[in-house]
């Protein structure tokens, strides 16, 4: 096993302007790019479809609490085996080719979620676009971490994240529509079906889309041989361990946040359908700023201290926003902004950073295991949310999302800090 690769010195000679990144890619690194900016934000819309259905769904089929938020857990569930599969075929087939089969994946499940008859056919259905779904945003985040500089590796990938608030502010738009204007039995069915949108992609990566010269040849030289254990050998073990808890704990704070607070604002804020799409549009606005802004911190301050900042930040922004009184909706609205924008930023760095803890032969598998292993067990944060908010309110059961802040700042010690890595 070839050791991971080493920390260099990044060039001083290279323009520094706030698109150089973008012009430091090559023209098969721009095509790359366009690729795996436009599969996670649309892996986003599919995956949002569920939390700005979730009322409708409940209602349709005389969900609890529990049963609705474990349409979320076991999505998240099956994104780990999906992440496992796809890291093994990411560095066996070839990144571009994984992400044709993870997007086609993720959009067929989708569209089937919205004709499903029963409970179980829709907890079926989304366990499936689960597994796509886990697999697609590593397989676009090391192709484009192999293209981009050193220099700019941080804030080229934190663009790629940034594609999430996209889609994400896509799924509210048509949420707000059609939820506002078809009957809701309906309406949530109407939502799942634009899920087929990422079909259109599949062309665009299928025709343009190459993987990176290094990587093409390793696989024409037939050296795909990766077995899943590589990354559990030598001082990669601790390595994988401590990025997957970093992994667990952020996406556990996140996706409390994701799957809970459209319920949060209607059922106990008490607002509207356009209401609550409002205050989710200044959430969405504040996460797409962090994902850009906190690009340039983590290539400038490095990894870990850009993950610590906005670790400590997201959860004492979560605590503030859940502790806002009864009729203080407007300073809710305000603070929607930092809280989508911290929560978010802490995303900008694992694109960059999980790329450069592996070496290149293993890079796919490491990278999709920690993170999607990771997601998985953030999964059971939403669904503690849905056990006990019986108890303490769906506002006071939010404060899981805090204890994943806190476990990633734990997980942050038994790492190192990787700025400035060559990749081939």
């Amino acid at each position: 096993m070839e050791p991971a690769p080493t920390a260099l010195p990044a060039s001083s000679r290279e323009s520094s302007g706030p698109f150089s990144w973008y012009r430091s890619l090559t023209p098969q690194g721009r095509r790359a790019f366009k690729g795996a900016f436009g599969g996670f934000a649309l892996d986003s819309y599919d995956f949002q479809v569920l939390p700005l259905s979730m009322v409708a769904i409940a209602a349709y089929f005389s969900l609890t609490q529990a049963q609705t938020g474990l349409l979320t857990t076991v999505t998240l569930l099956m994104s780990a085996l999906g992440g496992i599969l796809a890291g093994v075929l990411i560095d066996r087939v070839g990144r571009v080719r994984t992400l044709i089969i993870t997007v086609g994946t993720y959009a067929l499940f989708t569209v089937l979620c919205g004709f499903a008859t029963s409970y179980p056919m829709l907890l079926a259905s989304r366990a499936l676009q689960g597994i796509g779904f886990g697999g697609e945003w590593a397989a676009g985040a090391v192709l484009v971490a192999e293209y981009a500089r050193s220099r700019y590796r941080g804030r080229t990938l934190a663009f790629i994240q940034s594609s999430w608030a996209v889609g994400w502010g896509l799924a509210v738009i048509v949420s707000t529509v059609v939820m506002g204007t078809l009957d809701p039995g309906i309406a949530w069915r109407v939502m799942f079906w634009t899920g087929a949108l990422p079909a259109l992609l599949l062309v665009y990566v299928r025709r343009k889309v190459q993987d990176a010269p290094a990587v093409t040849k390793r696989l024409g030289d037939g050296e795909t041989h990766v077995p899943l254990s590589s990354i559990f050998r030598g001082s990669l073990a601790r390595r994988t361990l401590f990025a997957t808890l970093l992994a667990t704990g952020t996406q556990g704070g996140y996706y409390t946040i994701a799957t809970w607070l459209p319920t949060y604002l209607k059922s106990e804020r008490g607002l509207t359908v356009v209401g609550t799409g409002g205050y989710l549009a200044v959430l969405i606005t504040g996460a797409f700023a962090g994902y850009l802004t906190a690009g340039y911190v983590v290539d400038l301050f490095g990894r870990k201290k850009s993950f610590a900042l906005f670790a400590v930040l997201s959860g004492a922004l979560l605590m503030a926003y859940i502790n806002i009184p009864q009729g203080a909706n407007t300073l809710l609205l305000i603070l929607g902004f930092p809280l989508g924008f911290c929560a978010s930023a802490i995303f900008s760095g694992f694109g960059s950073y999980l790329a450069e803890l592996y070496p290149d032969a293993v890079r796919g598998t490491g990278q999709s295991f920690t993170y999607n292993v990771g997601r998985a067990i953030g999964a059971f944060f939403p669904t503690s949310v849905g056990f006990a908010a019986g108890d303490a309110g769906l506002g006071g059961a939010l404060v899981y999302g805090v204890m994943g802040y806190a476990l990633a700042l734990v997980a942050l010690a038994g790492l190192p800090e990787t700025r400035g890595t060559e990749l081939p």
